[in-house]
């Protein structure tokens, strides 16, 4: 019975070519989609899944009272690591204190590699399950020793074993290898950390400058991660040490409610999103739900393609289900039939969609930002797979087949079957449902990219183009700034120069212990901070609003301040210029401060927050060096000219350099990709709808030939028959438009209200969509009616 039922399904298909094409590409296009989502997905969801212990694996991280609001923060002081270590060492397997990832130079003989990587304690390792090629997990418990990941290791040292072998960092830390570690994959947090060394050997560096840090409570600069020891429960140890910091810092400190809490790694790629203390949904949540819900839009589309062919080609197959059951066939048999044809269809495009998706991976990921592959050894893919293409059969042909098996024999083979004037309901119905998913699409996506462009415009207090950056990791580098800017100067291809302890497009430090006139003294805010030299403001082209920079004509300035408009406000000074803050930071010496001017806000973080409340000091000490090119100068013309003076005063040095504009423009990187997905799955669900719409008016322009001759007979035009046949889908179109519009604009809304800066949604938009939309639409019908109304009424009434 089943092989008969697969042989009337292949001729059915045969048969009816076009439409078998049209429901096996339009399936199979719903299908890539949904797979290349679901792959998408499973790779958000397994993010930090590489580590073994991930599920006790957690970041201790701060609430902090600020000016009445709740702050979350992940910087801490030193001492706290061992507090935490020693009070509960019952509760911990392992605490582990670490640096924030950060650039170094990476040198072996003249290999010399500018490299992400981390300082991080002996126990880091085996926390976080690194899969060791060479060596173990103990290799860091020497200070002096490095850990190399797969592929820094080959850069460096070829294919060979280089445990034992000498590396510099910044040529001038000297290290031995103590093992080589399994590269980490993309969708680990740690992905970019391409070395690690001891936390102790970078302490050891502080102390030669006179900072205790491992007893100060005052210097926030550590990241500190634990992995609760077995049984443990996260939010019972949270409890436990949420007020740790009480005991150990000074009244003012205690006066902010300093409260500690563990934050899951599970957690911390999907929930790492706090407002006012309160977890909140994530961007990347926000992207997971909105890419799920593209997935099942796109592929109920496809499915939707194949029940209006088929029940819009009901009639041609009335005769067969009327023999069928006059010869004794029960309606369950029937079923079996028409869900057998489906559940072909849809292997045969699942078949078709693994090609798709082998085809579109490696533009996906590189759109994405993805390492993902097919799942090929993967058991669950393949169930999975199986249960997609059995539901998606089932779906698409479950109305089909129920509404086929209904027919009445006798009316059928009689000849006065008829679908009745409702028939075509449901089809309008599901034609309705597409545009409107299409169009809410399109719309959204237009939205998107509105919001991102709103964003790029937002004054960045600063002129990006034409701004070098170059972090300045040789040793010595700080004491030769001043003979590397005269040198550039002498190139003639640079207007100025500039240092600073940080890039200007990141936040480097934040700091506390700040007092002025008026301020509230149960409130310990804290402000960026950042060193910078008297060029500083010249040379990146910020923005006076009064007083005035830093000046090399005034010795007095480097006791003076510089702050943004936001610290302004949050201090609460009309006239801020003249005024004196003092400042405790605990690492450097006490002393007031008078702020010679303020400026523009810098936007140096998110461009999609506020910026931050900011600090600039005077300093010769310098980690960053700005160069401004000449406008008249060529890029390419003046790194000629740049890179022979880094070179010859730093050797050990690889000459790397950073474009300002481009560094900015990566924080638009995960909004961009949500940009360029949303715009093909749109064109595809678009695309999807149109190629329903294709099949089903060259059904209709097929059932109404007879109709379309005897009217061109009485004299009907070939535009008069057009715009019979063409009104109809107009008027579904626009009704999907009208559900559409007011759907999209209440999703897109609520989505902006998650952006402090957005823009807004004008109507010209839906409009512009909605015309699109019908354009399509009928451009799409035109060519089956106009191929109708042309057609000789000689042949089209020939039957008769």
């Amino acid at each position: 019975m089943f092989k008969n039922y697969l042989i009337i399904a292949f001729r059915n298909l045969r048969k009816n070519k076009v439409s078998a094409i049209i429901n096996i590409g339009g399936l199979a296009m719903g299908m890539a989609v949904a797979m290349l989502i679901g792959l998408w997905i499973y790779d958000e969801l397994s993010f930090n899944k590489y580590h073994e212990h991930h599920s006790q694996i957690a970041q201790v991280m701060r609430h902090q009272d600020q000016q009445g609001d709740k702050i979350t923060s992940f910087y801490h002081p030193m001492p706290l690591s061992e507090a935490l270590q020693t009070t509960y060492k019952d509760v911990f397997r392992y605490v582990v204190i670490s640096k924030q990832t950060e650039e170094h130079i990476i040198s072996s003989g003249e290999n010399k590699f500018v490299q992400a990587g981390n300082y991080m304690g002996p126990d880091a390792p085996e926390m976080l399950s690194l899969r060791m090629l060479y060596g173990s997990h103990g290799g860091l418990k020497d200070p002096n020793s490095i850990l190399l990941s797969q592929s820094l290791a080959k850069k460096l040292f070829g294919n060979s074993d280089p445990t034992g072998r000498i590396v510099k960092i910044d040529d001038r830390l000297t290290v031995k290898v103590t093992g080589v570690y399994e590269d980490l994959p993309a969708n680990s947090e740690f992905r970019y950390v391409t070395y690690i060394a001891p936390f102790e050997l970078w302490v050891s560096g502080l102390r030669n400058k006179g900072m205790d840090a491992r007893s100060d409570w005052r210097n926030y600069f550590v990241l500190i991660y634990a992995e609760l020891a077995p049984g443990a429960d996260v939010n019972r140890v949270s409890k436990m040490i949420k007020n740790t910091y009480l005991s150990h810092v000074d009244q003012k400190t205690a006066d902010t409610k300093p409260e500690l809490f563990l934050h899951p790694m599970d957690k911390w790629h999907l929930h790492s999103k706090f407002e006012n203390g309160i977890a909140s949904t994530s961007d990347q949540m926000m992207f997971l739900w909105f890419f799920s819900f593209i997935g099942v839009f796109v592929l109920l589309l496809a499915c939707i393609n194949f029940m209006n062919l088929s029940t819009a080609r009901s009639e041609k197959r009335a005769r067969e289900v009327g023999v069928r059951k006059a010869i004794g066939s029960l309606r369950g048999q029937l079923l079996a039939q028409f869900f057998c044809e489906s559940l072909l269809v849809a292997a045969f495009s699942f078949v078709l969609a693994i090609v798709l998706v082998l085809l579109a991976l490696p533009w996906f990921n590189k759109v994405a930002g993805k390492d993902i592959s097919i799942l090929w050894a993967n058991p669950v893919f393949w169930l999975l797979g199986l249960v997609f293409t059995i539901t998606t059969g089932l779906i698409a042909g479950s109305y089909p087949a129920f509404y086929l098996s209904s027919f009445n024999p006798i009316l059928v083979l009689k000849g006065s079957f008829q679908a009745g004037r409702f028939a075509s309901v449901p089809r309008k119905i599901l034609v309705v449902l597409q545009f409107t998913v299409s169009i809410m699409l399109t719309a959204s996506t237009i939205i998107v990219y509105r919001q991102i462009q709103f964003t790029k415009d937002r004054p960045v207090g600063y002129t990006r183009d034409g701004l070098l950056m170059f972090h300045l990791m040789a040793p010595g580098a700080s004491g030769k700034y001043k003979l590397l800017s005269n040198e550039l100067m002498n190139t003639g291809v640079v207007s100025g120069t500039a240092g600073a302890g940080g890039a200007v497009t990141e936040v480097w430090s934040m700091n506390r212990n700040f007092d002025w006139k008026g301020k509230d003294p149960s409130t310990d805010p804290s402000f960026v901070t950042l060193s910078v030299t008297q060029d500083y403001g010249s040379t990146i082209g910020w923005q006076l609003i009064s007083g005035t920079g830093f000046s090399k004509e005034y010795a007095s300035d480097s006791s003076g301040f510089v702050i943004n408009e936001a610290a302004a406000k949050l201090m609460g000074l009309k006239d801020p210029v003249g005024e004196f803050v003092r400042w405790e930071p605990g690492w450097r010496k006490v002393g007031n401060f008078k702020i010679l001017g303020v400026i523009k806000d810098m936007v140096m973080e998110s461009p999609f927050e506020p910026a931050q409340p900011t600090i600039f000091t005077l300093d010769s000490v310098t980690r960053w060096m700005f160069v401004r090119i000449n406008p008249a100068v060529s890029t390419s013309k003046a790194l000629e000219r740049i890179e022979p003076v880094f070179t010859s005063l730093f050797p050990a040095a690889p000459f790397d350099y950073k474009f300002a504009d481009l560094e900015y423009a990566k924080k638009f990187a995960s909004e961009e990709r949500v940009g360029k997905l949303a715009t093909l799955f749109s064109i595809l669900a678009i695309f999807i709808s149109c190629l329903g719409l294709f099949g089903l008016a060259s059904f209709v322009a097929e059932q109404r030939t007879k109709e379309i001759g005897v009217r061109k007979v009485l004299g009907a035009s070939v535009f008069g028959v057009w715009r019979l046949i063409s009104k109809e889908f107009f008027m579904l179109v626009l009704i999907a438009f009208l559900i559409a519009t007011p759907t999209a604009y209440f999703l897109m809304h609520n989505w902006l209200q998650s952006y402090q800066y957005r823009s807004g949604i004008p109507a010209w938009v839906f409009f512009i969509v909605g015309l699109g939309a019908l354009l399509i639409a009928l451009l799409t019908i035109s060519y089956q009616t106009i191929k109708a109304a042309l057609l000789s009424p000689a042949k089209s009434l020939k039957a008769e």
